[in-house]
């Protein structure tokens, strides 16, 4: 009796250990099914960037002179793509080619543009900018002390930054100042926005409220202009001009300020802050907003910079030179422009590295100062240098865009292209 029950107990001690074994086995199995499954998602994760990236480093337009094939080959010379090769692209004209992966795996279809050589007057002058925007924009919401001493937030949560108030009660304004007479005429009502977000019309509705001052308030910041200095990049012969080679935007909501059109004016540098490790320089400049220094309109404000008209009969650049597309632009040795007191003066830089995965953007590709005059007059980029053209083997490559903060002699610029597309 007593063997059959030490036997009974080590059958349930033999029966426990191999169910724990079969679970112990069952949860490896699962562990590596999991890491499988990881490496599975990971690698094909891995694959989709790595596709995507190759997308990126493929132009979406390449512009080729009459007759130079080798334009095209050098743009489309990326690892693992391929094109066909049946196309002749010196006829005058577009085209579209596809690109692939090995031939096999459709990327993208790449616009060619054929062109003749095309000439600008390279500027580098600094000129005053004067921008109003698209209605009236709202920077931020706030709060408002009323009549009783109580602190109320009566536009929180229904408009948001960045919006541009188009009509109030169903009355077009672009002004601050016509805005706030149509909000002191509601004598207290309710008053009905139309509002530009993102594109889309959107209608509001805001209850003023009446302040101690015995004013109503809708507890909004608002702009309706921007002004600054910025440098000029290129003027054509028709009298058309390109600036910045970066959009401006609102300092408050960082967005793209939506423009409806802007004046340009004559400015003077009287000094400049230079640049150091960690506080970009700045060039500080004088400019009056007089009708008799009015220069120019601005028609757009876009991601490549500022562009519109010229007056005629003024001067803003002496040299003319022909524009060098993005696959002759090289690493190495390049001049930047820049005006002081009328004269055009070059300094030399350096392209470090250019960026194929950026071409048609404002970081085109990295520079960096080595003339050790204007090291020494400025510590290299500063801000109200945006715009500086840069000449390379004699042609207008591009512009300055931004300066690296902790190292104020390097920077980004933009491919002269992207600015007159």
């Amino acid at each position: 009796m007593c063997i059959l029950f030490l036997f009974q107990k080590h059958e349930k001690a033999c029966f426990q250990l191999y169910k724990r074994g079969c679970d112990f086995l069952s949860k490896k199995r699962k562990y590596r099914l999991f890491l499988f499954g990881f490496l599975v998602t990971d690698l094909i994760t891995a694959g989709v960037l790595s596709l995507e990236e190759l997308k990126e480093r493929i132009p979406d337009t390449v512009y080729v002179r009459y007759g130079r094939e080798e334009g095209l080959k050098e743009s489309l010379d990326i690892p693992l793509i391929t094109y066909p090769e049946t196309i002749d692209v010196s006829d005058r004209g577009s085209y579209q080619i596809p690109c692939s992966l090995l031939g096999m795996l459709p990327l993208k279809t790449v616009q060619v543009e054929t062109v003749g050589d095309q000439w600008v007057y390279a500027s580098g002058a600094a000129v005053g900018l004067y921008m109003e925007t698209q209605g009236v924009l709202i920077v931020d919401t706030g709060e408002i002390t009323d009549q009783k001493g109580v602190l109320q937030e009566p536009a929180a949560n229904i408009v948001q930054p960045g919006d541009y108030i188009l009509e109030v009660n169903g009355k077009a304004v672009s002004r601050k100042r016509e805005l706030i007479a149509e909000i002191e005429n509601c004598q207290g009502k309710d008053v009905e926005l139309l509002v530009n977000r993102r594109g889309e019309e959107i209608p509001l509705s805001l209850s003023p409220v009446f302040t101690r001052e015995e004013e109503f308030k809708l507890g909004i910041w608002v702009r309706d202009n921007t002004q600054g200095i910025g440098t000029m990049t290129y003027v054509d012969e028709e009298g058309n001009f390109g600036a910045l080679g970066h959009g401006i935007s609102d300092t408050d909501t960082g967005q793209l300020l939506d423009v409806s059109g802007g004046e340009l004016y004559q400015a003077q540098i009287v000094s400049v802050i230079r640049g150091t490790r960690g506080a970009p320089g700045e060039l500080s400049g004088y400019i009056e907003y007089a009708e008799e220094k009015k220069i120019g309109v601005i028609d757009r404000n876009t991601d490549m910079g500022i562009f519109g008209e010229i007056f005629p009969g003024i001067q803003l650049a002496k040299e003319k030179v022909m524009i060098g597309y993005k696959q002759e632009v090289r690493e190495g040795k390049a001049q930047l422009l820049m005006q002081w007191e009328g004269e055009t003066e070059k300094y030399d830089i350096e392209i470090k590295e250019i960026y194929s995965g950026r071409q048609d953007t404002n970081k085109s590709f990295q520079i960096q100062v080595t003339d050790p005059e204007l090291l020494a007059k400025t510590g290299g980029i500063v801000q109200g240098m945006s715009g500086s053209p840069i000449l390379q083997d004699g042609k207008l490559i591009g512009a300055v865009t931004h300066v690296f903060v902790q190292d104020s002699a390097k920077g980004y610029g933009i491919f002269i292209e992207n600015m007159l597309a």
